[in-house]
């Protein structure tokens, strides 16, 4: 994706603020035409500026409150068919591959204890997974946020 320019990260902050403005209240906020923001929407979403709306989803409303980070301990030679693996498991929302002792981490979401023991116990089962090591969130004290980095 090539850098923004200031006209992207004007309707970017704008699409921040309220993600459920139309193009022509957009258009009318950044004084611009309804087509120009329409090409720079399209634009931008075909050179992946945007997330998937799974983001947005809360999971306590999909009956989930419960979300825990999950240390995976894996086998090297067989990363690639445990992250396939986990991605078989509907409870894990993101996993991310990381640096240093912990080789992966998996952000789950749960209905109470016992869900999280159960999906613990999945990801366990996963041939290459050594071991593992959980954590309960207590909370989300810092929220998904990108409006500080357009200026």
């Amino acid at each position: 994706m090539d850098r923004l320019d200031a006209v992207d990260r004007r309707l970017l902050a704008e699409l921040a603020q309220d993600h459920r403005a139309t193009v022509v209240a957009l258009a009318d906020r950044l004084s611009l035409s309804r087509n120009t923001v329409q090409a720079r929407l399209a634009r931008l979403e075909r050179d992946g500026a945007f997330l998937d709306f799974d983001r947005a989803i809360s999971p306590a409303a999909l009956g989930f409150p419960l979300e825990a980070f999950i240390a995976v301990h894996v086998e090297q030679k067989v990363l690639a068919a445990v992250v396939q693996a986990l991605a078989g498991i509907p409870e894990v929302v993101q996993a991310h591959g990381l640096s240093g002792p912990v080789d992966l981490l998996a952000h789950v979401v749960c209905r109470d204890a016992n869900d999280l023991f159960r999906i613990d116990g999945a990801i366990l089962a996963i041939e290459g997974v050594q071991r593992t090591e959980t954590s309960l969130s207590m909370g989300e004290l810092l929220p998904y946020r990108m409006r500080q980095l357009l200026g």
